[in-house]
């Protein structure tokens, strides 16, 4: 099975990050996120070489998906995300999905609390966050429809994955753009938090 590519592009002024993922051998990918800047991904598939089949969100501010019309106009492309975010998608996308693209394929891991249909995106031992886990961080848990609580199980969720996990967020939030789960259990405090009180002080306080 192929490995998939992953390119992280900065996509607005708010420090989001969109990503073209595709498979090297067939050159099929996807656009994640496209933000306020899809012109951003689309110019960067035209100039690998890659044709964009789908378009992944990993949940429904608007933030991360201002540009799902642009990706759209191109030709052949289908929209998977969760219904509870992002409505009438072509791919309804839930805890277990798995995502053929090329020669491989994406796994969908629900991370409910930054909204109740936050989707994390697994390729290998590479993890696409959205707004759950940032560099150093976490998401905001006192928006409309957030969840502190089910944020705090789906950071366990992540926190246990192989520590060798590198993690791409959706926002250049941290000193880095990228970490592992290892360099984030040495450096994050939301992960770090022992307990659940101590997590809905820390991110609510």
């Amino acid at each position: 099975m192929a490995e998939l590519l992953i390119v992280q592009l900065a996509a607005s002024e708010m420090d989001n990050f969109s990503y073209l993922v595709y498979c090297p051998e067939t050159m099929q990918g996807a656009a994640v996120d496209p933000s306020m800047r899809p012109e951003v991904l689309i110019a960067e598939a035209k100039q690998r070489g890659v044709t964009i089949k789908l378009l992944l969100n990993t949940h429904g501010h608007q933030d991360h998906v201002a540009g799902n019309q642009r990706i759209q106009a191109l030709t052949n492309v289908q929209l998977a995300a969760n219904p509870t975010d992002v409505p009438n998608p072509d791919l309804p996308l839930s805890e277990g999905s798995v995502i053929p693209l090329g020669n491989a394929a994406i796994e969908v891991l629900h991370t409910p609390g930054h909204t109740p249909g936050s989707l994390v995106f697994k390729t290998g031992k590479r993890i696409i966050t959205g707004d759950t886990l940032f560099v150093s961080r976490c998401g905001r848990a006192d928006l409309p429809g957030s969840n502190v609580e089910d944020l705090y199980y789906s950071l366990q969720r992540l926190k246990n994955l192989p520590t060798d996990t590198e993690v791409f967020p959706g926002h250049d939030y941290g000193p880095t753009p990228t970490s592992t789960i290892a360099w984030e259990l040495e450096n994050n405090d939301f992960l770090k938090c022992p307990d659940l009180q101590s997590f809905i002080k820390l991110r609510l306080g």
